[in-house]
């Protein structure tokens, strides 16, 4: 069977790419089709595979600047001739379901989010631009929501990675999807002990340095109060960040496997201010046996357990965040890490390869017809 991966872009290994991983273990035959693709930042198992990209790769600037072709992204998806693969998966966050297929290929569609800077996140991103990219986004913007909408109707199944993205593809496409997590590389994360943090261990911050990640918060939060926190990842809002950051706030830049395992060790407890789709990184903390202090809202709702694997505060502001962290310390000795990890295996490979396969099984017995199940 000839399988396409269909992924947005392949410029880092974040979340996403981590999905694609996954496929492709499912799928070891498969080819990738994606918008641009820097060689230099994936994975040996990603570059293990046939990767191709449409014709917004070979435009100016595109590795850097791929965001600025995104009205291009609708038309290079369509010119994409994937009619010789017998099954299409797409990896949907920014521009990859709108492909065109056989009668008889499945889609499917597992859904990171629809597009949030065309939906939920629109009026944030008009407000930060300038005035020129203010008066292109608004009809750029607008003919990439209606494309949005209607491409959603070329997918025979969509699949969410939380119920929250549901909700959004129910709102946004008129769409009903299964939920399937995505799979974290919980085993991996695993320390050979698990064990309390040790004493005057900092908070951690972990993630993709952007606005809407609000990092921020933990950085204030932190600096106000004197509490210890590394902060790990890199991003636009960086030198934002340490321009705010009191000396107890230290960076250490984009970390490898290892070294992101050992601090996910060496951490008191992950802070995670921002609201996500899913958000792998609670769970990758709760594999080390960390408990985790999150906004409680969205895909956090899903992973972590008030009072058992960490806490919510209710707000984005950073008094909230700061009597969180006051009723955390409380109430510390009462998270194990033997808990918070056992909770964590709830979101392994192992689950997502069941679920994610049997979607597909009936795709393939419903579009495709038995004899190619």
């Amino acid at each position: 069977m000839k399988v396409a991966i269909v992924h947005y872009w392949l410029v880092g290994m974040r979340g996403g790419e981590k999905v694609v991983e996954a496929l492709c273990r499912m799928y070891p035959q498969a080819d990738i089709f994606t918008h641009v693709a820097d060689r230099t930042r994936l994975s040996r198992e990603l570059l293990a595979h046939d990767i191709r990209t449409t014709f917004i790769g070979r435009l100016p600037g595109a590795v850097r600047h791929y965001k600025k072709y995104l009205p291009l992204m609708p038309l290079a998806l369509e010119q994409l001739d994937l009619r010789g693969y017998d099954l299409v998966i797409s990896s949907e966050s920014g521009p990859a379901k709108g492909v065109l297929t056989r009668a008889d290929t499945p889609h499917v569609c597992y859904c990171h989010s629809p597009m949030r800077y065309l939906w939920d996140f629109y009026h944030d991103y008009l407000e930060e631009a300038g005035w020129f990219t203010r008066g292109m986004m608004r009809p750029w913007f607008h003919y990439l929501r209606m494309w949005d909408a209607v491409s959603a109707m070329r997918v025979d199944r969509c699949v969410a990675n939380s119920r929250t993205v549901a909700a959004r593809i129910r709102k946004h496409w008129r769409r009903d999807a299964v939920v399937v997590t995505p799979p974290v590389e919980v085993g991996a994360l695993a320390p050979a002990e698990l064990s309390r943090p040790a004493e005057g261990a900092p908070y951690l911050c972990l993630g993709q340095l952007v606005g809407y990640k609000r990092v921020d918060l933990a950085v204030r939060a932190c600096t106000a109060t004197g509490r210890a926190l590394v902060v790990a990842g890199e991003g636009e809002m960086c030198r934002a960040l340490e321009a705010v950051a009191g000396p107890t706030v230290r960076f250490v830049g984009r970390l490898d496997d290892n070294a992101m395992r050992a601090i996910y060790a060496q951490s008191r407890a992950l802070l995670f201010p921002g609201e996500e789709d899913f958000g792998m990184v609670p769970v990758e903390a709760m594999a080390s046996g960390r408990p985790v202090i999150a906004y409680g809202r969205g895909g956090a709702l899903e992973t972590v357990v008030d009072g058992e694997t960490g806490l919510f505060f209710d707000a984005q502001d950073v008094d909230a965040l700061v009597a969180a962290l006051d009723r955390f310390e409380r109430e510390e000795q009462r998270f194990d890490p033997l808990h918070i990890a056992a909770h964590a295996r709830n979101f392994g490979e192992e689950r997502f390869r069941t679920e994610f396969g049997a979607v597909v099984e009936e795709a393939l017995r419903d579009v495709a017809g038995p004899g190619r199940a």
